[in-house]
């Protein structure tokens, strides 16, 4: 679901090349930039047991662009499906309510394998931060901002971008240890489940140069040269007011590191568990382990 060293693993595992099946179409998508992926997924091909017929990379910096019939047209061949870093923000603007998210998501129906990078991590999830009420110049939401004003107009949520069935009650977050993003991942998690929208809702934040290759049942695995953890907020679910920092919030932890499975279909998991306890917009750990990341 990340950037990740060990890439070749997922095209086998997502493309059906572990039992010999042909990749017939691999799609990547963005909003700026050029066709760099081509080649380098191209690369990723392993002889006969996964040979890509084609790899196409589709720019798509409006909805006009996200509108075009062309586009919805190659998602519909589309055997694997990328989406690319950058701003978040712009697929929910550009590409929701168009045929772009309707293709993805009979893409997914289909069973065909989707995976994301940075941006295009973040809207994996049935929830996503949207990033929609960043300014131009605005630095990267951070957590401490987050803890502060959990109701603050930069901390947008989305529902039902993506509709990945093992990924339904999730939200994600990317570039977590170097960014500092669990204080953030926190405040997601606790505006969702007092809203009572899904009480149930997990959060799985990855680190840079990790992913986590996931199967249609739940059964994942962590590689690369990061963790990923797994996030659970448990009730009482936290009063928030506008203004106000977080108060009063509990959470489960599970750090998983590379090579370590884990199973999503299930509430516990990890190497590293512990606790983490919100009290006015301080995060500590309820026991000493050492940094949390």
């Amino acid at each position: 679901m990340r950037r990740w060293a060990e890439a070749r693993i997922w095209t086998r595992l997502s493309g059906g090349c572990a039992s010999g099946l042909v990749v017939g179409i691999f799609w990547c998508c963005g909003l700026l930039g050029n066709d760099d992926y081509n080649p380098y997924i191209a690369g990723l091909e392993d002889g006969a047991l996964c040979k890509l017929n084609s790899v196409v990379t589709l720019i798509l910096p409006n909805r006009e662009a996200a509108m075009d019939p062309f586009v919805a047209e190659t998602i519909a061949h589309a055997e694997a499906i990328f989406i690319a870093g950058g701003d978040q923000a712009n697929y929910i603007r550009f590409w929701m309510g168009t045929p772009v998210q309707a293709e993805i998501n009979k893409a997914i129906q289909r069973g065909v394998p989707v995976g994301g990078t940075s941006a295009g991590l973040a809207v994996m999830g049935e929830w996503a931060y949207s990033a929609e009420g960043d300014k131009p110049d605005d630095p990267n939401l951070d957590g401490k901002t987050a803890l502060m004003d959990p109701m603050g107009p930069r901390v947008t949520l989305v529902h039902g971008f993506l509709e990945i069935p093992i990924l339904k009650g999730i939200i994600t977050d990317s570039h977590f240890a170097k960014r500092d993003r669990m204080g953030r991942l926190l405040v997601f998690l606790a505006r969702i489940q007092s809203s009572k929208e899904n009480p149930n809702i997990r959060g799985i934040g990855i680190d840079e140069r990790a992913a986590v290759l996931m199967e249609p049942d739940g059964e994942a695995r962590v590689v690369g040269f990061g963790n990923a953890y797994l996030v659970m907020p448990f009730p009482p679910a936290p009063v928030i007011l506008s203004g106000k920092s977080l108060d009063a919030a509990n959470f489960d932890v599970h750090r998983i590191r590379p090579g370590s499975s884990f199973d999503l279909s299930k509430r516990c998991c990890g190497d590293t568990p512990y606790s983490l306890v919100v009290e006015k917009g301080d995060m500590r750990t309820t026991r000493d382990i050492g940094p949390i990341y």
